[in-house]
């Protein structure tokens, strides 16, 4: 178990701190004497299991690259082909946002499918249940 006690301090004390960007503003701040300290108590319990997972992670990975000797060209150029993907994507979402009509569009049509989805199958009773059935259908063919 750690603890940890962090002492903040005054307000008044931190108005004139230079950092990289300037000076912080000075605020009104009405100071009535004597020391004011505030305490935090932060308390941890219980075992992390992230680094456990971490390690299991790259442990795996270490073990796929050690196997896959004649692969490995094949897994860099899918590793960049996924990067510049999520990079054009980016891009074009971006394009998309700056173009002045396109945005308002979309918003409109999202919104409309959201009114036929409810009207469709959450405002009545049998609609929910053939939605459940669907959903229970999907999930038995992707999980078997």
């Amino acid at each position: 178990m750690a603890s940890l006690t962090a002492h903040l301090l005054p307000p008044l004390l931190l108005q004139d701190r230079k950092t990289l960007f300037g000076t912080f503003p000075k605020l009104p701040v009405s100071y009535t004497g004597g020391r004011r300290n505030c305490a935090v108590f932060v308390k941890a319990t219980g075992d992390s299991s992230e680094s456990s997972t971490s390690l299991s992670i790259v442990k795996s990975v270490r073990n796929v690259w050690d196997k896959s000797d004649e692969d490995r060209v094949g897994l860099i150029g899918l590793g960049f082909a996924a990067i510049v993907a999520l990079w054009t994507s980016t891009n074009l979402i971006s394009v998309i946002d700056k173009l002045p009509i396109i945005p308002n569009v979309l918003e409109i049509i999202g919104i409309l499918f959201s009114l036929w989805f409810i009207y469709r199958y959450l405002l009545f009773k049998p609609d929910r249940e053939e939605l459940f059935q669907i959903i229970n259908k999907s999930l038995s063919q992707i999980f078997g």
